[in-house]
């Protein structure tokens, strides 16, 4: 009789996982005060009342609401003063709108490999990378742990470059005792239906600057500035608004977000302290002891020698048969075909008269970011942290039981689906 699930075996987890978007008539209540209200877009409160909610939980002296992550990223970079020619070195683990929204400011993405501990974006590597052409960097708190801010922003003052925090993973993340957001220059973040507060889309940029707040405010508002009148348009911007019912989303969100998020933390820990027990599998790095991560993903380091050279790939298939859905994760930015195709780079903004430099991610390497996307990292949604301290118990009883019978997935046969 087959111990794994995956060979006809019982289950580890039979239980399922926590909805997401959470059930919640909030939601319901809010949205339908919009509604009944008649004013559905601009002029509307509350958008200015879910800004008021991001900028009290993260510190921050100003924001603005935007349709989404990655519109958040974009009016980011153009209001630090990102323009054609310009550079921008970002890390080549995360979603691909960190790269491309560079590329929409008319920039060109340089990639600066992660820390292999971290996953986040590795300060002693971007100094190498940084020409005359660097504007900014983008540091990813990447599934909601903070990158470690304090040597990048270092660096960024000794360049005179602006730093942008993609905080869309990081709602409510403590990075040294500081809510990460308005530790660099502006931080966009996102609510997409997968994020830790959600709207189903929508974005926000945070700024302790007022003239970077002033920007932003005008891009998003299709060229008005903040002290002129409703058809005085000085600044070429574009409609990135928010609507009313994605703020009435969001502040319900913002409402449940500390519950929600010290309970992610509690059983990050626990889950960290239970992992212990296996040899071979580590949750992702902390950048400072005293950090606490978001956990809109738990990111874990995975060693195939561990599991006598079982391929992480199968490892996972394996996973979820016991009943505890896994992710490979993501890709290096470099490989995707917007950034591998030769095509794309005869096109603006790679092409002469507006970039001098010569880009070819055809011959980009980063070996850390590489291994962990390959073969050495995993990860399981935010909704996972929102369940109990047995389905973090569940988690590891799994590992611990294919790793004792790795036998049964070595055999012919062994492990198919």
């Amino acid at each position: 009789m087959p111990a794994l699930a995956i060979n006809g075996g019982e289950k580890t987890r039979e239980e399922g996982w926590p909805s997401w978007p959470p059930d919640d008539p909030g939601f319901l209540a809010n949205l339908k005060a919009v509604l009944e209200s008649g004013i559905w877009g601009v002029s509307g409160e509350w958008t200015g009342r879910a800004t008021d909610m991001m900028c009290e939980h993260h510190g921050a002296r100003f924001g603005v609401p935007v349709s989404a992550g990655t519109t958040a990223l974009e009016v980011a970079l153009r209001a630090v003063g990102v323009t054609p020619g310009h550079e921008v070195i970002v890390p080549p683990y995360t979603f691909v709108a960190t790269a491309t929204s560079v590329v929409a400011a008319g920039a060109v993405p340089v990639f600066v490999d992660i820390d292999a501990r971290t996953f986040n974006i590795d300060p002693r590597k971007i100094e190498e990378a940084i020409t005359e052409r660097t504007q900014a960097i983008t540091a990813v708190h990447i599934g909601g742990s903070p990158a470690d801010m304090d040597p990048i922003m270092e660096i960024a003052r000794e360049h005179d470059l602006a730093v942008i925090e993609d905080c869309a993973q990081a709602h409510g993340a403590i990075y040294k005792g500081r809510k990460i957001g308005a530790i660099g220059d502006v931080g966009a973040f996102s609510f997409q239906s997968s994020k830790n507060v959600t709207a189903g889309e929508g974005g926000m940029v945070l700024t302790d600057d007022p003239d970077i707040y002033s920007r932003a405010w005008s891009i998003v508002n299709v060229g008005r500035v903040p002290e002129g009148g409703w058809y005085d348009h000085r600044v070429m911007g574009w409609n990135y608004r928010m609507t009313q019912f994605q703020g009435a989303l969001i502040c319900r969100c913002m409402e449940l977000l500390p519950a929600h998020f010290e309970l992610r933390a509690r059983n990050g820990d626990y889950l960290r302290e239970r992992l212990e027990d296996v040899e071979g599998v580590e949750l992702q790095e902390l950048t400072a002891p005293d950090n606490v991560s978001a956990f809109h993903l738990y990111i874990f380091k995975y060693a195939a020698e561990a599991f006598d050279g079982l391929e992480r790939d199968r490892f996972l298939h394996a996973m979820a048969a016991e009943g505890i859905p896994c992710s490979r994760g993501y890709n290096p930015l470099y490989r995707e075909g917007v950034f591998a195709d030769r095509v794309h780079l005869d096109e603006f903004p790679f092409c002469p008269p507006y970039y001098e430099g010569e880009v070819d991610y055809s011959r980009v390497s980063c070996p850390a970011c590489e291994h962990i996307c390959d073969e050495g990292g995993f990860w399981m949604s935010q909704r996972t942290g929102l369940a109990d301290e047995q389905a973090m118990d569940d988690i590891v009883d799994a590992m611990i039981k294919i790793q004792e019978n790795l036998g049964e997935l070595s055999e012919e046969g062994g492990g198919s689906e």
